[in-house]
């Protein structure tokens, strides 16, 4: 009966309707045969009625799903081979099974069948080795493709995104940047001048800018006598990169010529479309290059990259020691409000770390307040190991170093820390000490890296200073003299600075002579210091056996290595690489090693020529343009060479990142 009624096509609900009726037939017949005549003629008129219309509609339905599907199709048939997304099919040998018109027409292919998918991009390579559906854009013909590729199909779908590309470098070009250029030294080298010499330096230094301005396309506008304010676009922007600011070299090279010897500095905002955020980030990034000593460029993005440019010249030494005086009396205020003063080097602290840290200490006991300096007496090289043996010996002094654990207990709201010799929250002996102190103040002679203690109450940072112990003696001066330095304190502040300068070779102006002077004049010991700062014939064959592995990289650099699975100190690594800066025809070096803490230590050196600090920042590390460091982890010592040959390479074309 059910099948009667499909091959039919007669509805459910007439097959319902029509039950019902003859049941109702039924019920009336048995009642009148008459009546159930009547009924049953109505009731037929009605089905057939509601069958007609029924299957009418049916027909209807069915051929317009006819024509729906068959158009479906037709589009389907007609987007596959004519819209302009490209198809790609590939068997498992990556070849081309397949491929839309508009895919072989783009690429100018009598026909793409059978050729290999690396041979039209080896950017493929990379989706098909990918698991599962992923997307990318590539470069095919000459245009850009954005491509997602669907792995268990092995299908590639390719859209045309060529204009919004475009586009999107036409916006990024023309975005807004924002520069302040500040004149290093101006207000010292004006002081001396009357008026005709400065309105010619004002003149010349106005005409260098506005010139360089113009060539570039640049809006430049002075805005005080030692600061400009520029304004141009990022595609200017990459052209000065390109050149790396050159402008820095003019200035420097034409006002020497009149023994002016002015340099520039100059931060710079961009990636942002706010104006506000720009000039924000222009000024920070002017702050950072103040920081490291002037005559460099920083361009500082939203997202706190940095790259810099410049750096070529040694911080310019201060002829007035005004701002000592005044850092001296601003930190003999906050010793005097402290309940203790605790002082922190960096991690394993050289010689200028622990003489500054025993100055500041002796600060602290002019003032009359306790001093204690935090070390790690586990951690600390030779020449260290032997001036503490020296102060063992002086009980009231090496009573006032003490473990991070012990500054920890006994720190209070009222203590106040001192950082000396880095200024880099990761470098310090104990970062809990740090977090935990709430009044801290930072002396440091390092060029500033983008890392920097924050929240500090008084910060005193002179890249121009040959070491820490330098900024510290200076400081001491200014000190109520209620106590006199020790013989012992004076030659550990004095061995900082000896050592950090080479023995007053390098980074040595008049005065670190003049801070040399008064340590020596409170009894510093010089013999002592060469006692302290002997080495062994063990150290000395070790450090012959590194200097064979030399290799030259480019122009005068040279890069020797460590042997490999072999742990080396610090000290020596660091001496090695002044070993071989005094060798013929070398202007910068660089040695590479294991450290025992696991990864790769590197130490640079250089004349002047090359600013290793730029270079080590973009490996992770900092300090001067003459002598920086960095600490590799996860690396082995070839892969560590490999990545500071690239970054030299790079640093000899454009800037560095950080």
């Amino acid at each position: 009966m059910s099948a009667f009624f499909r091959k039919r096509k007669l509805r459910y609900p007439l097959i319902a309707l029509l039950a019902l009726g003859m049941a109702a037939a039924i019920l009336i017949s048995l009642w009148s045969e008459w009546a159930a005549g009547i009924f049953t003629l109505l009731f037929t008129l009605a089905f057939a009625m509601a069958w007609v219309t029924e299957k009418r509609v049916y027909e209807a339905t069915e051929k317009h799903i006819e024509t729906l599907s068959y158009r479906m199709k037709k589009v389907g048939e007609e987007a596959l081979l004519e819209m302009p997304i490209g198809i790609l099919l590939v068997n498992e040998k990556h070849n081309i099974e397949w491929a839309n018109p508009y895919m072989t027409s783009t690429l100018k292919y009598d026909t793409l069948i059978g050729e290999s998918l690396y041979t039209l991009s080896d950017d493929f390579y990379a989706l098909v080795k990918s698991e599962g559906s992923k997307d990318t854009t590539i470069t095919l013909g000459g245009r850009k493709y954005r491509v997602y590729y669907k792995a268990d199909d092995r299908l590639f779908y390719l859209f045309d995104i060529t204009e919004q590309v475009e586009i999107e470098t036409l916006y990024h070009a023309d975005r807004t940047v924002i520069g302040i250029l500040f004149i290093d030294n101006y207000d010292e080298l004006a002081q001396g001048m009357d008026d005709q010499t400065r309105s010619n330096l004002n003149s010349l230094v106005t005409s260098l800018v506005n010139q360089w301005g113009e060539n570039q396309g640049i809006f430049v506008k002075r805005i005080s006598s030692d600061r400009f304010m520029a304004v141009f676009n990022e595609s200017i922007l990459k052209e000065l990169e390109q050149s790396k600011f050159a402008i820095l070299d003019d200035i420097r090279e034409v006002t020497a010529k009149d023994n002016l010897a002015l340099t520039l500095s100059i931060g710079v905002g961009a990636g942002s479309p706010s104006l506000v955020e720009l000039g924000g980030l222009a000024q920070s990034g002017l702050d950072l290059v103040l920081g490291r000593g002037g005559d460099q460029v920083a361009i500082k993005h939203p997202s706190g990259k940095v790259k810099f440019y410049g750096g070529k010249t040694n911080p310019v030494e201060k002829r007035t020691r005004v701002r000592a005086r005044v850092i001296s009396h601003a930190l003999r205020d906050l010793i005097q409000e402290s309940d203790q003063v605790f002082i922190m080097g960096h991690k394993m602290p050289d010689m200028d770390s622990i003489g500054a840290a025993v100055g500041v200490a002796k600060m602290a006991a002019m003032n009359k307040v306790k001093g204690r300096i935090i070390i790690d007496f586990d951690e600390y090289d030779r020449s260290v190991m032997r001036l503490m043996e020296a102060i063992e010996g002086e009980p009231d002094l090496f009573d006032q170093f003490i473990t991070p654990e012990e500054a920890l207990a006994d720190m209070t709201e009222h203590s106040l820390l001192v950082v000396v010799d880095t200024h880099k929250p990761s470098m310090v002996i104990d970062e809990r000490v740090l977090q935990r102190m709430e009044r801290v103040v930072l002396i440091d002679h390092h060029r500033r890296g983008e890392e920097f203690i924050t929240n500090t109450m008084l910060v005193y940072m002179e890249p121009y200073a040959s070491s820490t112990a330098e900024l510290v003696t200076e400081l001491i001066e200014y000190q109520p003299k209620h106590e006199k330095l020790s013989m012992l304190e004076a030659t550990a502040m004095l061995a900082g600075i000896i050592v950090d300068t080479k023995s007053f070779t390098l980074r040595t102006g008049a005065r670190t002579f003049e801070a040399a002077s008064y340590l020596r004049s409170n009894g510093a010991d010089t013999v002592l210091v060469q006692r302290i700062l002997k080495e062994d014939l063990e150290t000395y064959v070790e450090r012959a056996k590194i200097v064979q592995t030399v290799e030259f990289v480019g122009q005068g650099i040279a890069i020797a290595r460590g042997e490999s699975d072999r742990v080396y100190s610090p000290v020596l690594i660091a001496q090695t690489a002044d070993i071989l800066l005094t060798m013929k025809d070398v202007n910068a070096s660089f040695v590479v090693a294991e450290r025992s803490e696991g990864g790769i230590r590197i130490s640079a050196r250089s004349l002047g020529e090359v600013n290793v600090q730029i270079i080590m920042e973009n490996l992770g590390g900092g300090g001067h343009l003459t002598n920086a460091a960095t600490q590799m982890p996860d690396v082995t010592i070839e892969e560590a060479i490999e990545q500071l040959k690239a970054v030299i390479l790079e640093d000899d074309e454009g800037g560095a990142n950080e």
